[in-house]
């Protein structure tokens, strides 16, 4: 831990890695290392925010990154493993896990964008809004996800707006019955 810790602060001081990778970087290593017996997970993510606010990131403090996180543990848990491969030889792969928390800092960011528009009556449509959760979030969402974030909008309205941007193209169906999720397409 204290060689990790050194080794970051080397990095931050030197400016020659941007510091959102070298706190993914930093995190990565710490859950790896797993100093604690219990309370691994949620050290991370105080670190993450310890960090992330202590170089100017401060989506977090008015976001919540830990529900984020939660949000997607399939792809953090996917992530996680992909950059673990080796780790204990000096061979991981980063990259995967650093795409990862990269993509919740955008997400956060992005709602933050969110939240300050509409106090600024930038307000959308409730299509637009509903188009802009899919587009923003990471991984797949549900229906419900929808209705929980947007509690002003029908059920009928999200519906609407699922089958036009299925239909556009925009968003991807995977499963069906009560396990549907749409999935933005981001290649467009």
């Amino acid at each position: 831990m204290e060689e990790l810790c050194a080794s970051y602060a080397a990095g931050i001081e030197s400016e020659t890695v941007d510091p959102l990778i070298l706190i993914a970087r930093f995190i990565f290593d710490f859950v790896s290392i797993h100093p604690f017996t219990d309370g691994n997970g949620r050290m991370s993510r105080l670190l993450t925010l310890l960090l992330l606010y202590q170089n100017g990131y401060l989506a977090g403090k008015y976001v919540s990154i830990e529900d984020k996180i939660d949000r997607t543990r399939d792809s953090y848990y996917e992530a996680l493993a992909a950059s673990s491969r080796g780790w204990s030889d000096g061979e991981a792969d980063y990259a995967p896990f650093v795409n990862y928390l990269l993509g919740i800092e955008i997400a956060a960011y992005a709602d933050f964008e969110s939240r300050v528009s509409e106090l600024l009556g930038a307000s959308k449509s409730k299509a637009e809004r509903v188009e802009k959760h899919l587009e923003s979030s990471l991984g797949s969402v549900k229906k419900s996800d929808i209705a929980r974030e947007c509690p002003d909008i029908s059920v009928t309205t999200i519906e609407r707006v699922l089958k036009k941007l299925l239909d556009d193209g925009k968003i991807e169906k995977i499963g069906g019955g009560r396990s549907t999720a749409y999935v933005w397409r981001h290649s467009q």
